[in-house]
C-alpha cells in the first residue's frame, strides 16, 4: 500500500470472495484451509437476505488486503437499542501493522453508530494475543465472559 493508494473500505462483492477465502486460510485463522468457492457463494448469497448482515473489505489498488463481517441486530432489551457484532476480522499477513485493520475496525464502529447501535463486540481465540493487543489499543474493553459449547463434539448436547 502506498500512500498515493488511498485504502478503500466497501461491501464485498461475490467477485471478492477468492481472495477473502484466501486471507481465512491463514494458521491463525483457518489453519491453511479454505473453504469451497461454491459453498462461499451460497453462504455470501445468504448473508444478503439477512437485513444487517454485511462482508467488507479493505482494498488498495484492487487487492483485497483485509476483510470483516458485520452483524447488527435488533433487540427488545436495552430499550430497543441495536448491536452490533463485528466477526471474522482478517488482513493480509504481509500487512499486518499497517493500519489497515486499525482503518477497518474504525469504520465497523462508525457504521454501528451510525445503525444506533449501543454496543460493538467481537469475541477472539483466547490464545491470539497480539489481537488482543490490537483491540485493546483500539479502545474495545475486555467485558463479561464468553461461553462457547463446541456443538461438533460428540458429548455435546
Amino acid at each position: 500500500m502506498t500512500q498515493a493508494t488511498a485504502l478503500v473500505i466497501r461491501e464485498a462483492q461475490e467477485a471478492d470472495l477468492p481472495a477473502v477465502l484466501e486471507l481465512y486460510a491463514q494458521p491463525e485463522i483457518d489453519d491453511g484451509q479454505k473453504l469451497d468457492l461454491d459453498a462461499a457463494r451460497e453462504i455470501f448469497r445468504r448473508f444478503q437476505r439477512y437485513p444487517s448482515y454485511r462482508l467488507y473489505v479493505a482494498e488498495c489498488g484492487g487487492a483485497v488486503l483485509g476483510s470483516y463481517a458485520l452483524l447488527v441486530m435488533d433487540n427488545l432489551g436495552h430499550l430497543g437499542a441495536s448491536s452490533a457484532i463485528v466477526e471474522d476480522v482478517v488482513v493480509a499477513p504481509d500487512l499486518h501493522g499497517q493500519g489497515i485493520g486499525q482503518a477497518m475496525m474504525r469504520r465497523a464502529m462508525e457504521q454501528a453508530r451510525e445503525q444506533g447501535c449501543y454496543k460493538l463486540v467481537l469475541s477472539s481465540n483466547a490464545k491470539r494475543q497480539r489481537a488482543h493487543a490490537f483491540y485493546d489499543a483500539l479502545g474495545f474493553t475486555r467485558h463479561g465472559v464468553s461461553f462457547l459449547i463446541d456443538l461438533n463434539q460428540a458429548d455435546a448436547p
